[in-house]
């Protein structure tokens, strides 16, 4: 099967922007879930040069790696696929790993505009160091701060209401 340029070039930016939503999912659904155990340092304090969180990334780097050998080697639209994914995880790297974690030797904090849109919007995310009650789920698509801080607010109550906070 032979693909044209434009029908890979879908693959791959089609691909990249699903998995910010792919990623939403996961991230409220299986790490903020099942998946806690792994994810959980990712919301504590440490000086680790390495989380239990960045596992994930071995098991999605597992996964897309299988997609483009089958691509490579069988059907090759999921090798464009797996382009997408990877893409879409080189973004994640820079902007969620060092923009918004420092954990490059990044120097900069945006003081205006989307980035610092971003910034605030995972900060509100880790604003709970537990599995339940976090707002701002998403990696790239930040929603508005002020909207997530009464989100947060709503969830804090919610939870003393119910003796959980």
């Amino acid at each position: 099967m032979t693909l044209a340029l434009w029908q890979k070039i879908a693959l791959v930016l089609g691909t990249a922007c699903f998995m910010e939503f792919f990623a939403w999912w996961a991230h409220k659904y299986i790490m903020h879930g099942w998946g806690w155990d792994w994810h959980a340092d990712h919301h504590e304090p440490h000086d680790n040069m390495f989380e239990k969180n960045d596992l994930y990334a071995v098991v999605f780097g597992v996964f897309t790696t299988i997609l483009f050998t089958v691509g490579w080697l069988y059907f090759p639209p999921l090798w464009w696929i797996a382009a997408g994914i990877s893409v879409y995880g080189l973004v994640y790297t820079f902007v969620h790993d060092g923009l918004v974690h420092q954990r490059y030797p990044y120097n900069w904090v945006p003081k205006k505009g989307y980035w610092k849109r971003l910034v605030q919007a995972h900060k509100l995310h880790h604003a709970t160091t537990c599995k339940e009650g976090a707002v701002s789920f998403g990696f790239v698509l930040a929603p508005d701060p002020q909207k997530l801080r009464v989100k947060l607010r709503e969830l804090k109550e919610k939870r003393r209401a119910a003796g959980t906070a």
